[in-house]
């Protein structure tokens, strides 16, 4: 029986939703605060996976709050990410913010058929893409994987203390008898 029961090692539907909606916006923002695809990639992934080691605590903040905590959380974990990424930088990092040349299309035009305007506001509708669900997979995996290792580093400090108490017990035993 467990307090808090531990976290399950395949992401919930609702982490594979924020992702699917996140990422387009999250990839963009990465990328422009460091000002290189490559370097964005690892700081995008980093982040889903800060989020999602933190996201039954941030839903239930939500909830609780009735706020967006998840997407203040993934802001600020963005912010600290970059900044750590210019901290490492071995000369200071000058990020300059160029316009876009591919113009960006919206997926329903106003025009569309009745179903298409539909399914943009209809629960269930919307799929996942392919590589939100692989980035949200993935970023899961790694979270799930350190939470694995907190559990495994608690037990080892657990019976460290255990045994240091023991042992200071028995040695006040001996002194105490003799």
């Amino acid at each position: 029986m467990h307090l808090i029961p531990p976290m399950d090692d395949e992401p919930p539907p609702g982490f594979v939703t924020f992702v699917t909606l996140h990422q387009r916006e999250l990839r963009a923002e990465a990328a422009r605060l460091v000002g290189g695809a490559t370097i964005a990639d690892q700081i995008y992934r980093d982040v889903l996976i800060d989020v999602a080691g933190h996201w039954r605590r941030l839903r239930w903040w939500s909830r609780v709050t009735r706020s967006d905590a998840t997407g203040a959380y993934l802001r600020r974990r963005l912010t600290a990410r970059t900044k750590q990424w210019r901290e490492d930088q071995i000369y200071e990092v000058e990020v300059r913010v160029l316009r876009p040349q591919i113009p960006v299309v919206p997926l329903v035009t106003p025009g569309g058929s009745l179903a298409l305007r539909k399914a943009a506001v209809l629960d269930g509708t919307a799929r996942a893409s392919l590589d939100a669900l692989a980035d949200a997979e993935i970023a899961w995996v790694h979270a799930w994987r350190r939470s694995q290792w907190r559990l495994v580093w608690l037990r080892v400090a657990a019976g460290v203390l255990v045994i240091g108490a023991l042992m200071q017990y028995f040695s006040w035993l001996g002194d105490a008898g003799g």
